[in-house]
């Protein structure tokens, strides 16, 4: 039991740590993902590709792509085209009601549109990727209003690489007016026009700030597009406001650091429920243990469990519950424990019983003869003379009756407790039983005073050879016999045989006499029964049968009685070899 309750504590202790390490762990996993979900679809289309190409499939000339992001892509108005070494599209979404995009493209168009990352009135990023076989390229595009802006304006108002002086005006209302910036560098990233309002100039970007706004628009207030005139080297940059963006930042730092917080408490929160959970699991069994005790203490063995425990413990069909099934090695020896206590208790008052029922025929055994005694010598002390010298034989007989009566009851006391605390007075030797019962049976015959009882002997064809102590066997046969006669009329036959039972030897006195009430029989062995008042005789000490069944028990050895009232009386007695 030690080693199970210390295993459960053990695994419970590490299941926990495990269980509170996993949610941990897959909170953090999905934390992280649903940060990367939103900040995909915050500045998609920046960084899909790449994870696109990495996580498609490429079998027998077919493409396969996650449904979520051809979800994605549609959403977001966007189209995709995968491209094979031979420029034909074997993959495309969202593409069909794009008219103006080829099913095929040649090297010219592809190096253009690696090189100025558009194509058409579309904006489009590619990623190159070869995990298989052969290379593909993955192209993702989208119609950008800003761009197409731009390039018109540049058409419109554009000379040479730069605005037209007489258009300045013109741009610059239009520009103030949507709250936009326009910015003509060269190629040495010298700022050679900038028109429109004032803020975006105020800011001050630096060249990988526009490289971070360009490229994740959302995080910022600020939205930007570009277009390089390739002959004259120039780039027009548009500055755009951004509703959905913020001031210039990291926008992840601090959604993700309260997040982070929020789940520490939840994980916080988490680890005090399981412990709140898991002390009042075991908590409250020890807490109805200490309530035991306590009902222990007061000698309440008989409520192991108060009425209200009992359905708290146990299921309507009898059954512990779950979290009391650790307990259940103890629980049941509480019961045993509790029941031993109730027996013990019961026996306690028994022997308390017993032990003033014992002083109490002690002292009537002890009073009766003592009284005679005392008497008789208050009479020869007062006038002892005028007694006749027959009247002094008389009392003095009585006296020595009454006295040796007494120093019997004695006696028979001091063997009786000398052989139930153990004390080894029994010397066992190789003896044959047979011969012993039959000497002492032929005792009884050959008494002249016995001759109105007839004793019948039945003996074992060959010898019968025990470990015993003879002379305790001699007594044992002598009380067994003496009852036999005492107990009964004249005339009753009493025979004595003996054998072998169970691989033991066997005796067996029956006689045909009055035989024993249930109250004498359920006394018989308790203390010095006679079944009839003391007052009657005082042959014998009436520790004949008690002094018999000590005897038997000191040889290892059992004994029974058997009797009905006016049906005789049968005991057996069995002894080891």
């Amino acid at each position: 039991m030690q080693h199970r309750m210390a295993f459960h504590f053990t695994y419970q202790l590490i299941f926990y740590a495990l269980l509170i390490v996993t949610i941990t762990l897959v909170a953090f996993i999905l934390f992280f993902q649903s940060m990367s979900n939103k900040e995909l679809r915050r500045n998609f289309p920046v960084g899909a590709l790449q994870l696109i190409a990495q996580e498609a499939q490429f079998k027998d000339g077919t493409i396969e792509i996650s449904p979520k992001w051809n979800k994605l892509i549609e959403e977001n108005g966007m189209w995709l085209q995968v491209v094979s070494a031979e420029g034909e599209v074997i993959y495309a979404v969202n593409t069909t009601s794009s008219d103006d995009l080829p099913t095929s493209y040649d090297t010219a168009q592809l190096l253009d549109i690696q090189d100025t990352r558009a194509f058409g009135m579309y904006a489009v990023h590619t990623e190159l990727n070869f995990s298989f076989k052969e290379p593909l390229l993955y192209m993702l595009g989208y119609r950008s209003t800003e761009l197409n802006q731009l390039v018109a304006w540049f058409d419109a108002y554009g000379q040479h690489g730069t605005l037209r002086s007489d258009a300045i005006p013109v741009l610059d209302r239009i520009l103030r007016a949507n709250g936009s910036y326009l910015q003509i560098i060269d190629a040495g990233s010298h700022t050679l026009q900038a028109i429109g309002d004032k803020a975006f100039a105020q800011k001050a970007y630096r060249p990988l700030d526009i490289l971070a706004i360009e490229q994740s628009p959302s995080n910022y207030d600020t939205k930007i597009v570009a277009h390089k005139d390739n002959p004259s080297g120039m780039t027009w940059i548009l500055y755009t406001p951004n509703p959905s963006g913020g001031p210039l930042k990291h926008p992840v730092l601090g959604t993700t650091t309260r997040e982070l917080v929020w789940f520490a408490v939840l994980i916080l929160l988490l680890a005090l429920s399981i412990s709140v959970w898991h002390g009042y699991r075991y908590g409250q069994p020890l807490i109805m243990f200490a309530g035991w005790f306590e009902r222990m203490d007061r000698g309440q063995y008989d409520q192991v469990l108060t009425a209200k425990d009992l359905p708290k413990v146990f299921r309507r069909n009898g059954k512990l519950r779950i979290r009391y099934r650790l307990y259940k090695e103890v629980i049941e020896s509480f019961y045993r424990m509790t029941h031993q206590l109730a027996q013990a208790e019961k026996e306690r008052i028994r022997l308390e019983k017993a032990q003033t029922e014992w002083m109490s025929g002690i002292s009537h055994d002890l009073r009766t003869p003592l009284a005679t005694i005392q008497g008789y010598g208050y009479m020869l002390e007062s006038l002892p003379a005028q007694w006749s010298h027959e009247e002094m034989r008389i009392m003095g007989a009585t006296i020595r009756e009454k006295g040796d009566y007494m120093l019997e009851l004695i006696s028979d006391f001091s063997l009786i407790h000398q052989l139930k605390q153990g004390k080894s007075i029994m010397e066992l030797r190789e003896m044959d039983l047979d011969e012993l019962v039959r000497r002492s049976v032929l005792k009884y015959v050959n008494d002249t005073t016995m001759s109105e009882y007839q004793f019948l002997y039945v003996g074992n064809e060959q010898p019968i050879p025990i470990k015993a102590d003879e002379t305790w066997l001699q007594r044992l046969m002598d009380n067994l016999l003496s009852n036999a006669v005492k107990h009964n009329p004249p005339g009753v036959v009493i025979t004595i045989s003996i054998g072998k039972e169970n691989n033991m030897a066997c005796i067996k006195v029956i006689d045909n006499g009055k035989g024993m009430d249930e109250e004498t029989l359920h006394h018989l062995f308790n203390r010095y029964y006679r079944g009839t008042n003391t007052e009657e005789s005082t042959e014998g000490s009436g520790l004949g049968m008690s002094i018999a069944k000590t005897i038997v028990e000191a040889h290892g050895g059992e004994i029974q009685v058997h009797s009905k009232v006016w049906q005789g009386t049968k005991i057996e007695i069995l002894l080891p070899f």
